[in-house]
């Protein structure tokens, strides 16, 4: 017997949903998080970071994604991770990617067994040509890894080869290229063989210099090319130039473009060299205050430069309500002997103080000059005349003026040897400075004066440093009473042994007011431990510091403290606070400082 069918309108929906109902509730689904097993988190953490990076796994956790994207995306894990282990020399690796799900939820576990290293069983890395006899090259080869038996490590491999082909282009072999560029790697032997050749066709040579601006004298900057025209080809020459131009302040843009296409038949190539001019007038304007200053205005102008010959004038005025300071320069360039300046300067310097009325004029003709890298010198001739008188609470003597006039050469010195000026965590710096007088010849006594700065720098784990700073001043004159304040030691403050007042330690006047009066010897020491938190910016420092200005018998004064540091873009920021150990007139110094102390 047969029973009537039920309605198709009916039906045919239920259908169509029974059908429907399995395919779409696996249609869509998150990932919910990657995990790489097998690897260890701090020998192997180059290799998961490099893994993390590689696959595209991680780019879609926590989005919805559609159950063919699911598939490629696992599907591409396994590839990518070998992929991605292949830099650190794993060819071999065992891989197997699981992906549990959870409803529309999943879980990715990569685990990875890295297998054995592949090592390089053979390497052949030549230069043909003229460079193959170039000593700076052959030492490039000798240091070119990975060699036989190491690992071959592709990030060592690609960085040697970089190295070797800069240094043909640095040196002058422009026409260079590879003849033979390939690494077989045979997988079942772990074995990787590396094939590199260069020929370095010709080495170039230094040619015509072509100065392109549109206001200076077209010869002022020639005596800055100190090579001969002909001579090998360095990139180096040009990097020094660069530096030159640079540190003459004059241009916003240096473009400098060598041309080997347009090289002669002697080799020599030309380089243009085209200058932008910078904005001639600079204006500076601030607000100043200090304990014992007090409040004040700043302000200066400069010309960078004045006429076509490139001279500069500079004037600045400080002027606080103690403390008032001007002082006007005219610089004109010096480059035939060394990179430098010659300048004439006036100054004249007010302080009204609750301790002492002084009050100078200097005037200061100097030559500047860069001897090498790391040594710069000042030559000077200064002419000084000074004003002054101490509070002592003595009405008689309080109103006595002391005047001396002092006409003496100076020789001012500078090192700087460091990994980093803005930061220095390598290296040594240091300054000394050589003065003296005759009495009789324009100065009111004889004198000799020598005292120099060295600061040490020793870094210390990845990010950490110790800095040791010493200073040692001494004057030799048989009429210290003659010697005006600007030129006596005094000891205390943020660059001298902190804990103490500017200008604290040291001979004073008697008490109750007990005001510094300078001293014939200086000598201070510091040590400061910088620590900083995850390799910075921030970091911590503690320090201890020591030292006096005297006269016949050293009274040192230590003073300890703790500091704060921050590695801003403009240079780095220390605020420290510090104490006395050897009764301090306060009990606490607070103290900020910006920029590289060197």
């Amino acid at each position: 017997m047969l029973l009537p069918m039920p309605p198709l309108r009916i039906t045919l929906p239920l259908l169509f949903a029974a059908l429907l109902a399995a395919p779409l509730s696996h249609a869509r689904g998150t990932i919910d998080k990657v995990q790489l097993k097998g690897l260890d988190k701090g020998s192997d953490a180059e290799i998961i970071e490099n893994i993390e990076v590689s696959l595209s796994v991680y780019d879609a956790i926590g989005k919805v994604q559609g159950e063919s994207r699911l598939e490629y995306l696992l599907s591409q894990a396994e590839r990518q991770t070998r992929k991605a282990l292949e830099p650190f020399g794993f060819y071999n690796p065992t891989i197997t990617v699981e992906a549990p799900r959870e409803g529309d939820t999943l879980q990715v576990v990569i685990q990875v067994d890295k297998g054995e290293q592949v090592r390089v069983r053979q390497e052949e890395v030549i230069i043909t040509g003229p460079a193959a006899r170039d000593q700076y090259l052959q030492k490039d080869l000798a240091a070119f890894e990975p060699k036989s038996g190491q690992v071959f490590d592709s990030v060592n491999y690609e960085a040697s080869k970089v190295t070797i082909t800069r240094r043909l282009a640095e040196r002058g072999y422009f026409d260079a290229d590879f003849t033979q560029r390939r690494v077989e790697v045979t997988r079942a032997e772990n074995a990787a063989d590396i094939f590199l050749t260069w020929d370095s066709g010709r080495r170039y040579n230094m040619g015509p210099i072509r100065f392109e601006q549109d206001y200076f004298r077209p010869d002022l900057f020639e005596p800055l090319v100190y090579w001969e025209q002909g001579s090998y080809w360095h990139e180096g020459k040009l990097d020094r130039l660069r530096e030159s131009l640079t540190k003459l302040d004059y241009f916003s843009v240096i473009d400098i473009q060598p041309h080997p296409e347009l090289a002669d038949d002697n080799g020599e190539v030309p380089v243009d060299v085209k200058l932008t001019r910078a904005k001639r007038t600079i204006y500076t304007a601030g607000l100043s205050y200090g304990s014992e200053s007090g409040a004040g205005v700043r302000g200066g102008v400069e010309r960078r430069y004045v006429n076509r010959r490139g001279h500069k004038l500079n004037t600045q005025l400080d002027y606080a309500q103690k403390r008032k300071s001007f002082i006007t320069s005219y610089r004109v360039p010096g480059f035939r002997w060394l990179d430098g300046w010659y300048t004439y300067a006036l100054s004249a310097y007010d302080e009204q103080t609750d301790y002492i009325d002084l009050r100078n004029v200097k005037l200061i003709a100097s030559r500047s000059g860069e001897i090498n890298d790391y040594w710069t010198a000042i030559v000077s001739m200064n002419a000084l005349r000074e004003r002054w008188r101490y509070s002592s609470g003595d009405a008689v003597n309080d109103a006595l003026y002391q005047y001396s006039t002092l006409i003496y050469p100076q020789l001012t010195a500078d090192y700087v040897d460091v990994d980093d000026e803005r930061f220095p965590r390598r290296g040594i710096s240091g300054n000394a400075t050589l003065r003296g007088g005759i009495g009789g010849a324009g100065s009111d006594t004889s004198f000799l004066q020598a005292d120099a700065t060295l600061r040490w720098y020793l870094p210390v784990g990845a990010a950490d440093r110790l800095i040791l700073r010493g200073q040692a001043g001494s004057t030799w004159t048989s009429d210290l009473v003659a010697m005006p304040p600007s030129l006596r030691y005094f000891a205390g403050g943020d660059r001298s042994i902190r804990g103490y007042a500017y200008r604290e330690v040291g001979p004073r006047t008697p008490a109750p007011d007990r005001f510094a009066l300078g001293a014939k010897h200086l000598v201070v020491g510091s040590a400061e431990y910088e620590h900083y938190f995850n390799g910075g910016p921030w970091g911590a420092a503690v320090f201890v510091d020591t030292g006096s200005a005297f006269d016949n018998t050293i009274d040192l004064h230590t003073g300890v403290g703790l500091g704060m540091r921050w590695k801003s873009p403009v240079g780095p920021v220390r605020i420290d606070i510090a104490h006395g150990l050897n009764s301090p007139d306060s009990q606490f110094q607070l103290y900020l400082n910006i920029g590289a102390d060197l």
